[in-house]
């Protein structure tokens, strides 16, 4: 028995060398030299009404696959319209060709295999045409099954007419979008969030300028750690957006002034929408290659997709992240 007894407590001991020394650090947890996820990422682009969606989509490729966290692939519709120019010059190696087309035509070939992927990221813009109605049940199974969605800039015009997709980014604009559609969104000067089923016509914006977000949420994932305050680069700035707003976040918005043909309220900016079992970021910026240039703006594509993708964001707020009153952009090379 004393045999037994002793060997029991060498057993102890050396399992208690063995976690001293170990990389493995608790059942909880996974050994440090185990290698994290990849996140599988798929950026769907092809018609938008901005010229230079081709690029935009060649730049947040890079910029996300630059952390070693995500791989990227993209799919382009067979029909594209607006921007031939940047097609031609930012070529993603592996997309099959496309046809150029003076007006946007659905590609009834267009058929993504979202479920392969943890993350889609719609480069969509206002008048596209709608994707056959297979492709759109499938996004919207993607997503009510835990799927991530990430929506950029005028990808917030598109597809007015498909109700799913407007319950997927929240609000949007243009596309005869209205008081059917939902409230407009926003802060007022009392910085009070507002659901404002006002009748009028969704979506507007002013000239081209920089302008500071602020942050409405300190602690969720993708803005903690950012200045409360921070400037964005050139840009578009949406207002008057509205759709059904339904399990939506503002993190962050914008002043819209009147002086700039603005609304005269704080415009989100930074938004998350829970949709079934899937996260949605959306953000209405990222115009063209300059407000795509800005640290702001990358970081919170960033951050976003890792959020979108995983629910969690280790993604750190760079150096170089914008301050209260200066933009701060890094130069892009192809």
């Amino acid at each position: 028995m004393k045999s037994i007894s002793s060997l029991r407590s060498i057993f102890v001991l050396l399992f208690i060398a063995f976690l001293a020394t170990s990389s493995y650090d608790g059942f909880a947890n996974p050994p440090k030299n185990v290698k994290a996820k990849i996140i599988k990422t798929l950026i769907v682009d092809g018609q938008n009404n901005h010229d230079q969606w081709a690029k935009v989509t060649y730049m947040m490729k890079r910029y996300l696959e630059e952390t070693g966290k995500f791989s990227v692939d993209v799919q382009r519709t067979k029909y594209t319209w607006n921007g031939k120019g940047f097609v031609d010059q930012y070529k993603i190696p592996g997309l099959a060709s496309t046809v150029d087309l003076p007006k946007s035509r659905m590609d009834s070939s267009f058929h993504p295999n979202f479920a392969a992927y943890d993350v889609v990221i719609c480069n969509f813009g206002w008048n596209a045409a709608p994707w056959p109605k297979e492709t759109q049940e499938d996004l919207d199974k993607f997503i009510k099954k835990g799927g991530g969605l990430v929506i950029i800039h005028a990808a917030d015009n598109s597809f007015a007419e498909w109700p799913a997709y407007n319950q997927m980014i929240g609000i949007g604009g243009w596309g005869n979008r209205t008081e059917k559609d939902g409230p407009y969104v926003y802060y007022d000067l009392n910085n009070q969030l507002v659901r404002d089923m006002a009748p009028g016509r969704a979506g507007s914006h002013g000239p081209q300028k920089d302008y500071q977000i602020t942050i409405r949420n300190v602690n969720h994932p993708i803005t903690k750690g950012m200045p409360l305050t921070w400037m964005h680069a050139q840009d578009e700035m949406y207002d008057r957006l509205r759709g059904p707003a339904e399990n939506m976040e503002v993190l962050g918005t914008s002043f819209s002034s009147i002086e700039n043909k603005g609304s005269g309220r704080h415009e989100p900016m930074l938004l998350t929408i829970n949709y079934g079992k899937g996260r949605i970021f959306h953000t209405p910026m990222g115009h063209a290659d300059y407000s795509v240039s800005c640290v702001g703006f990358i970081t919170s594509i960033l951050r976003g997709t890792q959020w979108a993708a995983t629910g969690k964001v280790d993604i750190p707020i760079p150096a170089d992240f914008p301050k209260p009153d200066v933009v701060s952009k890094r130069e892009f090379k192809n």
